[in-house]
Order: C-alpha cells, then structure tokens, then sequence
C-alpha cells in the first residue's frame, strides 16, 4: 500500500526560497553580460580590423573571442554612465581642439627659440571622480595636448602623474593642474552618470566659494 507524500512546510518553504534565489542569479548574469557588451563589441571590431577583412568568418570568430576573453580573464566591469549630453560633448570636442591648436604653436616657438630654457616637471593631479572610464578618457585627451604627456594613471587613487614642458614654478604646476580638472570635468559634463556630474558640480562650487572667501 503506498502512502502519499505530501511537501512538508519546510520544503515548501525551501523551494520557495530557492525560486528568488535562482531568479536573481539569472538576472545577475543578464546585468553582468549588458555591462560587458561595450567591451564584447570593441573586440569583435578589433579582431575584425586585425583580419582586415569584413566576412560571417571573421564575425564568428571575433565574437567567440571576446566571449572567450570576458569569460576567463575577469576584468572589473566598466560602468558606463549612460547619457551623453550633444552641447556639451560639442564643447569638449571644440575645447579640445583649441587647445591642442595653442599648444602646438607654443611647443613650435619654444623649439624655435634658441633663447628659451623650459623646465620640465612630473606632477600628481588627483581627479574628482573614481570612474576608470573618466580616469582613461582624461588621460587620454591630455596626453593628445602637446607638451604633455601621461606617464602613470593610479586607479585605485583615482591619480594622473603627467609629464609636461614650460612648468619653472608653483604657478605653472597650479595652471597646469587646473587645466587637467577642466578637461575631465567637460567630460563628465558630457559623458558622465548623474552622480558623477553631482560630484564635479559641487567640487566646482566649492572653488568659487572658496575664491570668493579670499576676496
């Protein structure tokens, strides 16, 4: 004679529990791939652009590679804000280009003028934000400024150590620090999460309060 075995409250419970559990495990996985696309799609380009040729072959291949890559070398995540602002992606992008147009004149002249005797200096400049992807694109965009050239990015200090001509005093250093900050806060503007944006705003007010304090 057999017996009907009915769940117990304990297993119901048990199953009930695991259900949310896997659910979650499942969207983990979802969310970790979205914020892995970015990288996924720059190197199904890269490996297509090594292949030079545009073909279902090399697609394939390059998506099974970056699948690869992501899956066993685990690199952190990198957080993309998700907006971009057009006016001011538009004046980064002309800020940039007036910059780097006056320092070429300025490192023409000096290599020029046989009177001038530039000093150079490797300086520290703390960034606002922790964001790597801010961290790399501010490097990247001062180091395209000639006379100056990014030589470390600490990341865990959130820190760019950057060489750069015409620096003879604390002045220079000053102008020179204040010029990176600049450049990533344009970017942010432009490209970073609303936190972000919150953080170098505010960093922004407290500088005018404090010039407004010395006067």
């Amino acid at each position: 004679m057999s017996e009907d075995r009915h769940p117990t409250p304990e297993g119901a419970d048990a199953q009930a529990a695991a259900a949310p559990q896997s659910a979650g495990k499942g969207g983990a996985k979802r969310a970790s791939l979205w914020r892995q696309l970015p990288l996924l799609l720059v190197l199904v380009v890269v490996w297509v652009l090594l292949w030079d040729t545009i073909g279902w072959l090399s697609l394939l291949g390059g998506v099974l590679l970056a699948i690869f890559v992501v899956r066993v070398f685990h690199l952190p995540a990198v957080e993309l804000g998700g907006r971009v602002n057009l006016p001011r992606l538009v004046w980064f992008l002309l800020r940039q280009a007036g910059q780097m147009f006056g320092a070429s004149l300025q490192v023409a002249w000096q290599a020029v003028d046989l009177r001038s005797n530039p000093r150079n200096a490797i300086i520290a400049v703390p960034l606002h934000t922790t964001s790597d992807l801010i961290l790399t694109w501010t490097g990247q965009a001062v180091s395209l400024i000639p006379g100056s050239i990014i030589v470390e990015a600490d990341r865990e200090e959130g820190k760019l150590y950057l060489h750069t001509l015409n620096t003879s005093d604390p002045d220079d250093l000053d102008r020179v620090r204040r010029g990176v900050l600049a450049t990533e806060e344009a970017i942010v503007l432009a490209l970073g999460s609303p936190e972000e944006v919150r953080i170098v705003r505010e960093e922004r007010a407290a500088r005018k309060a404090a010039k407004g304090a010395k006067r």
